[in-house]
């Protein structure tokens, strides 16, 4: 018996479509505006404990990060009822 790899009858760039990766860079860029803003909130913990910042800033970093980390829950959260939801349609 003798094996031969199929050979398309067009270029295989010709199909090539880059849908997903505008969502996989939006989600991408996501995840580091919330890492980003837990890194401002951590630098301002360890500036106040090294004695050069306010307690001020370093409460008001960490409780914007709180809140970052809170819409990201709730928007992974919508997101996965969202897929769920599709995924239990019956067609």
């Amino acid at each position: 018996m003798t094996v031969r790899l199929l050979q398309p009858d067009e270029p295989q760039h010709a199909h090539t479509h880059r849908l997903a990766e505008p969502a996989a860079s939006s989600f991408s860029q996501a995840v580091d505006a919330v890492d980003a803003i837990f890194a401002q909130a951590q630098r301002a913990e360890d500036t106040y404990a090294r004695g050069a910042g306010s307690l001020l800033q370093a409460v008001y970093e960490r409780a914007r990060a709180d809140v970052a980390l809170g819409v990201a829950v709730a928007a992974a959260s919508r997101t996965a009822q969202a897929v769920q939801s599709v995924l239990n349609m019956q067609i």
